[in-house]
């Protein structure tokens, strides 16, 4: 299921709205506005970018990009709760009888994963192949998340680069003390520019997909290590502590208690009955 990730698009309003307010209060906006530190700033660094990366990793740009916007990703609580129900249904009909799980989730490493394990692999085996697509796709991750991340780097120092090409065209009119203030603030806005776009844009999405890959990572194996553990034929209670490790103690504590709860709730129910 799809979420919104909210804190990425507050950030995002709250930054320019802090920064544009805090220019509208000092002065004119109008300052701050110069289509050639624009064409300098943005244009200059994305090429530069261009050149650092290869096709293939462009042609996941949106769908990188909509990963710091949208999450996906599965909730560790809900795959604990499944794994221990696997592994129950596991124990009672066999491991062929999860064939019909593997579309539980929308997910190919978790399909790839049930499918080997009710063909009866090795669980070594199947580590080793799981272990190997975790690899790959942190590389995959890597190269989609290294755009904007090389991109950031090098949007400040094209704003300097704009910043010294104002400087030198405003030097090359020395002879007009009229023009030397305007042309200084036009050269100092490429700075702000280049400023802007790495450290409140690019550097930040940078940071939220390699959070988006560290939490997929993580969940990732998570499922390994419940796919082995019920190939293994390990104990469904020991396999929720196992998975349970993945979870931070405080969250873990919380489904523990809920958990608590429920069957106190449903043995009152019983003793009613």
């Amino acid at each position: 299921m799809q979420r919104l990730d909210i804190l990425t698009i507050v950030g995002l309003v709250a930054g320019v709205g802090i920064i544009a307010t805090a220019l509208f209060l000092g002065g004119s906006i109008g300052y701050f506005w110069s289509l050639n530190a624009v064409l300098i700033t943005v244009g200059g660094s994305l090429a530069a970018a261009l050149i650092s990366h290869n096709y293939s990793d462009l042609k996941s740009f949106l769908p990188t990009l909509k990963q710091a916007f949208v999450n996906d990703l599965i909730e560790p609580e809900e795959l604990i709760d499944v794994f221990s129900e696997l592994a129950r249904k596991a124990r009672r009909e066999g491991l062929l009888a999860l064939e019909d799980d593997a579309e539980r989730f929308n997910d190919p490493f978790f399909v790839k994963g049930i499918q080997m394990m009710v063909d009866a692999m090795e669980p070594e085996t199947i580590r080793e192949i799981l272990q190997t697509d975790m690899e790959y796709m942190a590389r995959r991750h890597e190269a989609g998340r290294g755009f904007f991340q090389t991109w950031g780097n090098l949007a400040p120092s094209f704003g300097l680069m704009g910043t010294l090409i104002g400087l030198i065209q405003m030097l090359a009119q020395l002879d007009n003390p009229e023009t030397l203030g305007p042309s200084m603030a036009l050269a100092l806005v490429t700075t702000f520019y280049g400023a802007l776009l790495g450290y409140l844009v690019l550097m930040p999405l940078a940071g939220k997909l390699k959070l988006r890959s560290d939490q997929e990572l993580a969940l990732h194996q998570m499922m390994l290590e419940g796919i082995i553990s019920i190939q293994s034929g390990v104990n469904p209670r020991i396999l929720e502590e196992r998975l349970r490790s993945f979870v931070a103690p405080k969250l873990r504590q919380q489904q523990v208690e809920a958990e608590e709860g429920s069957i106190t709730g449903s043995e009152i129910l019983r003793e009613r009955v």
